[in-house]
């Protein structure tokens, strides 16, 4: 077992909203990725040759404002998801111990294989809601991003809710200035095609 990485738990709390209402100043791109509603492990596949998981962390932890009003006590795994070598998302996995007791599914020895795969595999977790959400102004969040060589003041990202059976569990993801760059280039690309 590695050891976490040394910023672990790298989580802040974040104002999630279902619209926020700054989200009109957003790339098109970026607005479309946040609120997709399959899965982004396979968007993200398909943009790479190589995807690969880089876990941060991974322990029981108390929850922080904003992510839980069921538990105070939370299942947090942290990793960033890399295409090509490049991290392009961190994530921040939220789950009730609850349901880390109800399912057969070993959230705790996932290692480095994605997440979102077996969660879109299973077919007792349903995907719900997604919420959007921006972190803190040189947050922590931020600070994972400049010390990976990707600075940056606040970055945007989306929290999903997945069901099974009556307990919810939450993916959050962040999408790292790698990402934004290769979603404002295609904004650039699709408007010159016009």
């Amino acid at each position: 077992m590695s050891l976490p990485h040394p910023q672990f738990p790298v989580g802040e709390p974040i104002n999630w909203s279902a619209l926020p209402e700054d989200i009109g100043r957003l790339d098109d791109n970026l607005t479309k990725w946040l609120l997709a509603t399959g899965s982004l492990t396979e968007k993200l596949k398909a943009c790479c040759t190589e995807f690969q998981v880089e876990v941060l962390g991974e322990a029981e932890l108390p929850s922080l404002q904003y992510e839980s009003s069921i538990s105070t006590t939370l299942w947090v795994r942290e990793v960033l998801l890399l295409l090509d070598g490049v991290p392009w998302v961190f994530a921040r996995t939220l789950i009730p111990p609850a349901l880390l007791r109800q399912t057969q599914v070993d959230f705790k020895g996932l290692g480095t294989q994605p997440l979102g795969q077996l969660l879109f595999s299973h077919h007792e977790f349903v995907p719900g809601k997604i919420e959007i959400g921006h972190t803190a102004l040189n947050g922590k969040v931020s600070q994972l991003s400049t010390s990976i060589n990707q600075p940056c003041d606040s970055l945007w990202g989306r929290r999903r809710f997945f069901t099974y059976k009556q307990h919810e569990m939450q993916v959050c993801e962040f999408f790292l200035p790698a990402a934004i760059n290769y979603m404002e280039a295609e904004t650039a690309r699709s408007c010159s095609n016009h």
